[in-house]
């Protein structure tokens, strides 16, 4: 991405202190630093002139939630187990105090926090120690007097007397005491994020992915990994044309309950959850049953005895796929959608593979795929 500062142009150049924005998320020690200038950002875009601690902590909540419950990233990573950002704590407490489902719609999110309000109220207040006030950093690098960082008290009075002799803040602090403390956004400013909202978001998210993937190595798709899951990202049809066709000279098994698949009632499902590998490779893709799918919903399979059974199933869709023409067609048009992985084309679908060579293959390149999602936090399904 552009540098922020080529994207908002000329215009408040000599109005704005443009700089010290672009310095807003230089240098962050944890993650909540990217959702505290999204949330300012949204509520600005909204017209909001002032606004408390508590609500904008409450929009980072509702921003943060499907990335840590969804799609069990970590903010800020983890050291001896424990989580080390305060805004991720925050998610998960009100995760387990809600009891939401991990697509809870922000309406949802933000009736719960609203609910368990006292319960949040400590995760919530140690959000607000430094950032609020370190996001502003950048803009006093070229005043003479030295910051106090050791007392909030000093750091609001410096941070209002910096303002009135500069105007060139974005916001600043009132007096009220923990989460109830005022944020004042300058007009100014206001006009420059509305104007430009889209850019500075895209701003926003390319350092947030940049960070997240460093603290999530990994993960893939991360950048997809932000907002709820889209559905129509999912590419299926061309996968369960071709189980069908398969289908129809071949009994399939289902790979959990060992039943005879109805040709016209299975779904077609992910072996490691869509949700952690963000694709629809044919190689993680099975016919599954109906009345399992919705149970199974983004957890893990168990790899014994499950993965021989989808590995059994693969190979007998690989063996139609060498053997019959008209198989080998509805193969091919997987390609667009279906069949991306270089290991899959070279290797894995190639022709002449005996059975062990199939499984060995197979189970080589989606072992380290099961065992990451494992590691990231999903759990294993209990059929």
């Amino acid at each position: 991405m552009e540098d922020i500062l080529q994207v908002l142009g000329d215009e408040y150049q000599n109005t704005l202190d443009l700089e010290g924005f672009s310095n807003m998320m230089k240098n962050p020690s944890y993650c909540y630093k990217f959702y505290w200038l999204e949330a300012i950002v949204n509520l600005i875009s909204e017209g909001v002139v002032s606004t408390t601690f508590n609500d904008i902590i409450d929009e980072m909540i509702a921003n943060a939630w499907y990335s840590v419950v969804e799609f069990h990233i970590h903010l800020s990573g983890v050291v001896a187990g424990d989580v080390r950002d305060g805004l991720e704590r925050a998610v998960i407490k009100l995760h387990d105090l809600s009891k939401l489902s991990s697509n809870a719609s922000k309406l949802e999110i933000r009736n719960a926090i609203k609910e368990h309000d006292k319960e949040l109220n400590k995760v919530k207040s140690q959000l607000t120690n430094m950032v609020p006030y370190r996001a502003l950093a950048g803009f006093f690098i070229k005043s003479d007097e030295i910051v106090n960082w050791d007392s909030i008290p000093r750091l609001v009075a410096y941070i209002q007397d910096f303002d009135k002799k500069t105007a060139r803040l974005p916001y600043v602090l009132g007096t009220s005491p923990g989460l109830k403390k005022e944020v004042f956004f300058n007009l100014s400013w206001m006009k420059m994020i509305q104007d430009n909202t889209v850019p500075i978001l895209g701003w926003i998210q390319y350092e947030k992915v940049k960070w997240l993937q460093n603290n999530n190595p990994e993960v893939p798709g991360l950048v997809y990994k932000l907002a709820p899951l889209n559905d129509k990202m999912r590419k299926l049809s061309k996968v369960r044309d071709l189980w069908t066709a398969v289908m129809t000279t071949n009994p399939i098994h289902d790979v959990f309950n060992d039943s005879v698949l109805d040709i016209n009632e299975y779904d077609v499902d992910h072996f490691v959850p869509w949700s952690f590998v963000m694709n629809d490779e044919l190689w993680n893709l099975m016919p599954m049953d109906s009345s399992l799918n919705s149970s199974k919903s983004n957890k893990l399979p168990k790899w014994d005895p499950f993965f021989r059974r989808f590995a059994a199933n693969q190979f007998l869709m690989y063996e139609e796929i060498c053997d019959k023409e008209s198989i080998r067609k509805l193969f091919e048009k997987c390609y667009k959608d279906n069949l991306h992985s270089i290991w899959a084309n070279q290797e894995l679908y190639r022709q002449g593979n005996s059975k062990d060579t199939f499984y060995n293959i197979l189970e080589t390149n989606m072992r380290p795929v099961y065992e990451s999602a494992r590691r990231q936090g999903y759990q294993l399904w209990e059929i």
